[in-house]
């Protein structure tokens, strides 16, 4: 295990070890599948999500740690869905793969009230339960993300939006923590929830926007 952590080279002053590299790679290529609607991202994000829990469990970011796990199964779940998550067919035939779609503002709502009652649960569990020495930061990331995983693998354009504000804030905290190449991921992931937001909404097209317009009026 030791071996994963060797450094593999100096950042900003901080020792960047290999496991953190291969996961940097492997997160970056999930997203990118994402973006595009591959459905091999899922096993990617498994494999990152991996890394990455031992990565934050070393750097006592034990929301983080405990997220990555469960991204991990909620992997294997995205993976599913994105495959045969949609409609049933006509006729009774097998379900086919799901297509980009969006909430209604009902919907929007209870993202946001998700978000906000996950957070101070969340919050209040690392402060009595380990010895994190920024739980409410770490918490609020944790929280948020676990909306956005739901919502990528229901393929609901706002994930982009709930994950550009999580990747936002987790620029300031691995910051802090001195994961410089985490911290840089995370900006490369800001800028590619706005690159996925658009993609998505371009790929859903017109007619998808304007039923979407039609369900939030509703």
């Amino acid at each position: 295990m030791d071996a994963l952590f060797t450094t593999a080279f100096e950042l900003w002053g901080a020792s960047t070890s290999w496991l953190e590299v291969v996961a940097f790679g492997l997160a970056l290529a999930m997203v990118a599948c994402n973006i595009r609607e591959i459905h091999w991202g899922w096993p990617l994000a498994m494999l990152s999500s991996a890394l990455y829990l031992l990565l934050f469990w070393r750097s006592r970011l034990y929301g983080d740690a405990l997220l990555q796990a469960f991204f991990a199964v909620l992997a294997l779940w995205g993976w599913s869905q994105w495959l045969q998550g949609g409609k049933t067919s006509d006729g009774g035939a097998p379900r086919q793969a799901l297509r980009i779609s969006s909430l209604s503002a009902r919907g929007r709502l209870g993202v946001v009230l998700a978000c906000a009652a996950l957070w101070p649960l969340t919050g209040w569990f690392l402060q009595r339960y380990t010895d994190s020495d920024v739980p409410l930061w770490d918490a609020f990331p944790t929280a948020a993300s676990l909306v956005g995983q739901v919502l990528l693998g229901r393929k609901l354009t706002e994930n982009w939006l709930v994950w550009l504000i999580v990747n936002l804030v987790c620029i300031g905290l691995f910051a802090y923590k001195g994961l410089w190449l985490t911290t840089v991921l995370y900006a490369l992931f800001s800028a590619l929830s706005v690159v996925g937001w658009r993609a998505w909404r371009h790929q859903q097209g017109p007619q998808g926007q304007a039923q979407t317009a039609g369900q939030a009026h509703g």
